[in-house]
């Protein structure tokens, strides 16, 4: 499974994190895990769109422009035949740019962008296609720029986004309302409205992701690693990491280092998990 990022323009770097693209000549015959990260991503197939599993509808298969919205957990995928997307990841406070006041109702949901904007639908899926057929990003960008980067994120969010970023999840919505200077109601408010997530929601994320981090990096015992990804003790680690991915740590621990040896189980949870410590390319110009 080949995975690539592609850096941002200046303009556009208070508004989307990266851009990527996920490919598999072969279809993977595995069901494929992906974890939250905090992040809304818009998503274009660019072959036969996977199919997706929900507990209110079973396996259905996903359009082919797609609004991935937050999520709280774990989410299952099935290829349908070999595997193109291309994704635009926004950064957390940029989210309702995209989808409006309707954000914090999609929370764990994966829906047509269709339903949220057609015409731009049609123009995201085009540019996607000039992506491919110039390997330029150059349509890509244009159409991204014209659509949000003219429009502020709230500074405030984007801050205390940034703040849960860089300690982990490992500071209370109380501390992090205080140190902004604001009231944890207007913390709250703001912060749902602009990321689709509750501030705690959101830290629960940041914590799940520097977990998995640690166990696809780290040697360290599970108590070891409870302990410095801020979990009260090892049975409070088990816990969340159950909750939010159905494994337990040692489990998880285990299918990602299996993942290293050729098992397709976690293959594309670990191109998203490993970042650009692992198995993935940072590229400034156009997919290889």
């Amino acid at each position: 499974m080949d995975y690539v990022e592609l850096e941002i323009p200046s303009g556009l770097q208070g508004h989307v994190q990266c851009l990527w693209r996920l490919r598999d000549a072969q279809m993977p015959t595995h069901a494929q895990t992906v974890y939250p990260d905090g992040r809304c991503e818009l998503i274009v197939h660019r072959a036969a769109p996977m199919r997706l599993y929900t507990l209110a509808h079973g396996w259905q298969t996903q359009s082919h422009c797609l609004f991935a919205a937050q999520q709280r957990t774990a989410i299952r995928l099935m290829a349908t035949g070999p595997v193109d997307c291309i994704g635009v990841r926004l950064l957390p406070a940029a989210s309702a740019l995209i989808a409006g006041h309707r954000l914090a109702s999609l929370v764990d949901d994966i829906v047509d962008m269709e339903t949220l904007d057609a015409r731009f639908a049609d123009q995201l899926t085009d540019a996607c296609t000039a992506f491919e057929d110039a390997k330029d990003p150059q349509a890509l960008w244009t159409l991204i720029e014209r659509r949000i980067a003219g429009e502020p994120v709230d500074p405030q969010i984007a801050r205390a986004t940034a703040a849960l970023d860089a300690c982990h999840g490992q500071r209370t919505i109380t501390a992090l309302a205080r140190d902004l200077a604001m009231s944890l109601r207007s913390l709250q408010m703001r912060f749902l409205h602009s990321v689709g997530l509750t501030a705690k929601e959101y830290a629960r994320v940041q914590r799940l992701q520097a977990t998995l981090r640690h166990l696809d990096d780290n040697a360290e015992s599970l108590s070891q690693l409870a302990a410095s990804a801020g979990f009260a003790d090892q049975a409070h680690a088990t816990r969340e990491v159950q909750r939010l991915t159905g494994l337990t740590p040692s489990r998880l621990r285990q299918a990602l280092h299996a993942e290293r040896d050729g098992d397709a189980a976690l293959q594309m949870a670990a191109a998203f998990v490993r970042g650009q410590g692992g198995n993935r390319e940072r590229t400034k110009g156009v997919s290889p």
